[in-house]
């Protein structure tokens, strides 16, 4: 297969939470300097990767490829209800043939979670793009990545082979930061 540039993307809370205790993303963590980069980022990628209850709620989200992780089927499906979205199972299929099925043998993938997906790719991330909001905390919230609070987001990217790259400010008023970190081995 050609090359698949895997880049994951999330903003978490400053105590490394996606999600309030609802498992919804709280509208204290959204911020329009990082929605933008988010945006931005999934219009250059070829295929957008998330399980069943993450997604992106923008204008251009009908028109892209997607892959959906679930364990409603054996192995790929098309998605019945988005011609654009393939459904997988990593237990019955490679991800490889997934994205076979989705019609993407090159170019940028972007992994937008949940914590399960997120976990699946963090051996395969060429980037991970993490931004913070340092001033927001989601007590019993969802955690970015399984081992989240025991150990913070950024060991457990560090743990995995990613190193920290030089961070941008995205919202001056909030703080929010977003950091690349890229593999190093």
């Amino acid at each position: 297969m050609p090359a698949l540039h895997i880049d994951g993307y999330v903003i978490v809370s400053a105590d490394g939470m996606l999600a309030n205790a609802g498992r919804a993303m709280p509208d204290e963590l959204k911020f329009e300097g990082d929605k933008r980069f988010f945006t931005a980022a999934l219009d250059r990628a070829d295929l957008i990767v998330h399980g069943r209850n993450s997604y992106e709620d923008q204008p251009n989200s009908p028109g892209r490829k997607r892959i959906i992780l679930t364990r409603k089927i054996n192995a790929i499906a098309p998605d019945p209800s988005n011609a654009r979205a393939t459904l997988w199972n990593p237990a019955g299929a490679s991800f490889e043939a997934a994205c076979d099925h989705a019609g993407v043998d090159s170019g940028t993938i972007a992994i937008i979670g949940g914590p399960a997906v997120f976990e699946m790719f963090m051996d395969r991330y060429d980037t991970f793009w993490l931004s913070q909001a340092p001033r927001v905390n989601l007590p019993g919230g969802v955690p970015c990545f399984p081992g989240v609070p025991r150990h913070s987001p950024q060991e457990i990217l560090a743990a995995h082979g990613l190193r920290a790259g030089e961070s941008q400010v995205l919202d001056i008023a909030d703080g929010i930061t977003v950091t690349p970190w890229r593999r190093t081995i």
